[in-house]
């Protein structure tokens, strides 16, 4: 079963492992699973650019200007859970189906944050590949088909990883045969 995702992340250099932000995971089946990491909040303000995009799609209230945390009464919030829910929550999703192929956009990095969730790539639960197939490739390989326009909320990973399997989908797709101008004889000279 092909599950799409998405991560976002929080990067903190060498030293440091990435720290997740978000999941956005679709099945072929229709289920989804959104999970956002409450041990994030700090670091996600911290980081010029999260805090940019990453930041509006996130259920997040400023409390005085520079305190921040998360707000309760958002319509995602119950989707905040600590980090050790939120790896029990994508193991149950991505084991309780079997033969799963993961696929992402751009996704060598969502990889890492995922085998991270659960120690290293050794320590993946079984059932869960060593490996994420990645949707950009596949547009590569097929250069006539177009993606699909970008979803409303770039950098929520849940619409990022709905997105993704529109984009697998679109990829899939026969490509659109056009008819090309065919220049028609006149006098013996092409028109």
């Amino acid at each position: 079963m092909r599950i799409f995702y998405d991560a976002e992340f929080v990067e903190r250099g060498s030293q440091l492992p990435i720290q997740p932000v978000s999941f956005g995971f679709v099945r072929e089946d229709g289920a989804e699973l959104y999970v956002i990491n409450e041990e994030c909040l700090s670091n996600v303000m911290k980081h010029p650019w999260l805090a940019v995009n990453v930041r509006p799609g996130l259920p997040i209230r400023e409390d005085g200007g520079y305190i921040y945390e998360w707000d309760r009464e958002h319509p995602e919030y119950p989707y905040v859970m600590s980090l050790d829910t939120l790896v029990r929550h994508v193991q149950r999703f991505l084991t309780e189906v079997p033969d799963i192929e993961l696929w992402a956009y751009y996704g060598a990095y969502d990889h890492v944050v995922l085998c991270q969730l659960f120690g290293s790539m050794g320590e993946l639960p079984a059932g869960i590949p060593m490996f994420t197939h990645d949707v950009q490739w596949l547009a590569e390989q097929k250069p006539e088909q177009r993606l699909p326009p970008d979803p409303v909320d770039v950098h929520h990973a849940m619409w990022d990883a709905r997105w993704t399997r529109d984009a697998y989908e679109q990829l899939q797709a026969e490509p659109i045969k056009t008819v090309g101008y065919v220049g028609r004889m006149l006098d013996g000279v092409e028109a």
